[in-house]
């Protein structure tokens, strides 16, 4: 039954359509086997409709549309230059035509220079281009990582867990995915300044199962972490780094820096728009100074 609980306590999300891609195909594929959710969910439809129905309606006055009306009728009128103005502006234009031939000469050193100015970022790209001819594709699941924070940030995926202790986040997962999830509380234990502040949590649909999404503010400034079974996704595609012994793959997807690597069952990705490769974000696990060059080799050289 934990699944229908679930269900139900997401039904809000699916009747006003938040629930998208992944997460959506999800929700109906349970309700397509499951009679009971599907009766509440029928139920819960039709009393919203009923409401929606039941609404008032508020037409405009009369007096508003005759307003309207009128407006529409008699456009301003469109103010025209006093004729002194216009006669100026005349002899200003047949002055300026008088010297342009004078201006030629100069102006085509000018244009050369501006040709060079314009070329020169198509060289950069050229040289970027063949320089990263190696670098892979963004992988699927940094995709939806990066689609699934701009959706939190957009305000259109609400936490369902709003806590800044980490073992209250790492409890609520238990028995909602099928990996363990243990979120590290590095910053109580060290007793240092708080770098990141935890915000919550909650589920993500991917490839026809849940994902954990966790969210972080670092000034002010929004981090995602999502995880999965390494069974369900591996971290591939985009730049190859390593560090510690572990392969890391950096991309930039719409603006944001994303991290992804697997490590012992689970993968995760890290999504944030930080500075140079958003290794910064790397510190909601590894902020202690030991693990600088653990963090080192994710800066760009």
């Amino acid at each position: 039954m934990k699944i229908c609980d679930d269900i139900r306590a997401r039904r809000t999300l699916y009747l006003d359509d938040e629930l998208q891609g992944d997460e959506r195909l999800l929700f109906e594929s349970h309700l397509q086997k499951c009679d009971s959710c599907r009766s509440f969910i029928d139920g819960e439809r039709v009393f919203l409709d009923a409401i929606r129905h039941t609404r008032p309606l508020h037409p405009a006055s009369s007096e508003l549309r005759e307003r309207v009306q009128k407006l529409v009728s008699n456009p301003p009128v469109v103010p025209t230059a006093p004729l002194r103005l216009r006669q100026q502006i005349q002899r200003s234009l047949w002055q300026s035509s008088s010297n342009r031939s004078r201006l030629i000469s100069g102006w085509s050193t000018v244009a050369a220079a501006i040709v060079t100015i314009l070329l020169l970022p198509v060289v950069v790209w050229w040289i970027a281009r063949h320089k990263s001819d190696t670098v892979q594709a963004p992988s699927d699941f940094a995709l939806m990582a990066a689609e699934t924070h701009l959706r939190h940030t957009r305000g259109q995926l609400p936490l369902e867990i709003v806590s800044e202790a980490p073992q209250q986040i790492s409890d609520w997962f238990a028995n909602k995915v099928k990996f363990s999830v243990k979120l590290p509380n590095y910053q109580e234990s060290s007793g240092q300044e708080k770098l990141y502040a935890l915000e919550g949590a909650r589920l993500v649909g991917y490839k026809d199962d849940y994902a954990a999404y966790v969210a972080y503010q670092m000034k002010t400034r929004p981090i995602s972490l999502v995880i999965t079974s390494d069974q369900i996704a591996r971290a591939s595609g985009g730049e190859v780094i390593t560090a510690k012994g572990l392969v890391f793959h950096y991309d930039t997807i719409h603006g944001l820096k994303v991290i992804t690597w697997s490590d012992r069952g689970l993968t995760y990705a890290l999504v944030s728009d930080l500075e140079e490769r958003g290794q910064q974000s790397c510190t909601v696990c590894h902020q202690g100074t030991k693990d600088q060059d653990f963090i080192a080799p994710l800066k760009p050289k």
